[in-house]
Parts: structure tokens; sequence; C-alpha cells
């Protein structure tokens, strides 16, 4: 693990601290807390020998998909980040606030082998920011240091506790690590099986083509648009309904609130983002 890179991360998310469709997911193996005391050991990262952690950003609830994986996980254009980006070019508040909701979570997601659950091999853990920080200082911390190493490592030693304690409907989870490093196992050839048979988090999901994305995205801004489409007779003559997510000022010729959708992309510019 490269620890100058983890106090890179660290510093950055001090500073900010402010679905795609699942890709044959089910036979993946996850590793999700449970309420109590477990023990756990992050692996070296197949795909990433120097950073052993996957961010990862999704939207939740826009559109009829519950989760769409955004297309920056694969270095691909987003619409709903560009569109947000636009809305905060503006000087309306509530185009910021809107731009806030669109912003995507991040989650993050560590290769681990479950004490215990050995003969499981290596389990899949996605976790949020804050137990993400908490690696990141065990790792930047001179008197722990690199925590996956196969030989001087550490296991991660976690306590969960259920909605009654947290006074949320959410589980919490917080890690320590052990005070005593260790192999992480005996057997080497159970060490290379570990190595080598891993998934990369990025291949259980695929990014959605950009004019899908989008239409979520113009369902969720515009709900009631299809009902219009089928229940109203468009008259020529009445004065086109302005819309909470236009980004212009200016009076204009009428359009279609598709094409008022498709100019905040700048579709018809040579010199769009896109």
């Amino acid at each position: 693990m490269n620890l100058d890179a983890i106090k890179k991360k660290l510093e950055s998310m001090q500073k900010t601290s402010n679905g795609g469709s699942s890709n044959n997911s089910s036979n993946v193996k996850r590793f999700k807390p449970t309420i109590g005391k477990q023990t756990v050991r992050v692996v070296p990262f197949k795909y990433n020998k120097e950073f052993p952690f996957t961010e990862m950003k999704f939207y939740y609830g826009i559109g009829s998909r519950k989760v769409i994986a955004s297309p920056l996980n694969w270095g691909e254009k987003d619409p709903i980040a560009e569109f947000a980006k636009q809305l905060r070019g503006t000087n309306d508040k509530e185009n910021w606030r809107l731009a806030k909701k669109l912003d995507p979570k991040t989650r993050i997601y560590a290769p681990v082998i479950v004490r215990g659950e050995e003969s499981e091999g290596v389990q899949l853990w996605e976790f949020g920011k804050e137990i993400y920080e908490a690696f990141l200082q065990m790792a930047a911390d001179e008197e722990v240091g690199d925590f996956t190493d196969i030989m001087s490592g550490r296991d991660i030693k976690m306590t969960t506790v259920g909605p009654e304690a947290t006074g949320t409907k959410y589980n919490k989870t917080t890690i320590t690590p052990s005070m005593k490093t260790s192999e992480l196992s005996e057997d080497s050839k159970l060490i290379e099986k570990w190595l080598e048979e891993q998934e990369n988090p990025k291949d259980l999901y695929k990014p959605l083509p950009f004019d899908t994305i989008k239409q979520a995205l113009q369902e969720w801004l515009n709900p009631e648009d299809e009902e219009e489409a089928t229940e109203e007779v468009v008259d020529e003559v009445k004065e086109e309904p302005k819309s909470n997510y236009s980004l212009s000022t200016k009076p204009a010729a009428k359009k279609s609130k598709e094409e008022q959708f498709d100019d905040l992309f700048g579709e018809d510019d040579d010199d769009a983002p896109f």
C-alpha cells in the first residue's frame, strides 16, 4: 500500500468534508457487518496494489431508477454532473439547492478476509465516508502504517451497534486496528489464492447510456410531463410555462420542454462540454 497516496487522500477528504445497472453481482461475496464485534483483514487489492480502496459514485432515486452508477466511475461523461455544474454557474439560489440534491453519493469498496470466515475467501465490504476516513487515518499513523501488509499487517476490529443505540434507523460501525501485527495467513498458497481471486467493484456495474441517464434526469425534474403529453392539447398561442430548472433569463422563442432541456446541455453548440 502506498502510504503517501493514503495521506494525500486523507488530506483531500479533510479539505472537502462537506446505478447503473448491476452486472452479474449476485454471485459476488459481500461482507456486511452484523451487530456485535467482528474482525476483518483488508488485503492488498489485485487491481491496484498501492491503494486497496475503490471509490464509486451513485445517484439514488433519479427518475424511475432506484440507483444509477455515475459514468464518471469509468471516466465517461455524466449528464447529471454536467447539469449540476451548469446550475452552479448561475446566481439562482434555487438552482444551487437543486445542484446539491443532484450531487452523487460516494461509496467505498475494500477487499477483506473476515476472520472466522476464511473459507469464504475475499469478500467485498462497501462502506461510507466515516469508515473510509478512519482507515486513511490509520494508514497515515506511523504507529500503524500499512495494515494490508501480508506479513506484518494488522487485523481490523469492528464494533457495530443497532438503531436502539444510534437513535436512527441505521446501524453504526466503528473500527480500530489490532495492537499486534500478524501474517495474513500461515498458508502461503491460501494467500496467493486470496490475492488473485478478487472482484473489481467497477466490474459489478456498467455505465448506462448517456441518453438513458439524461432521460431519467428529465423525468425526475418534470414528473408531470408524461401525463401532460397524453392529457393536454398544446395551445400554440399560450405562453410556455416557466421551468424551475431553466438557466436562461432572456426572452426566447417558444420551445417544448424537451427542447428546453436539450438546450441546457448545449447539444447544438459546437463549444458544448460534450
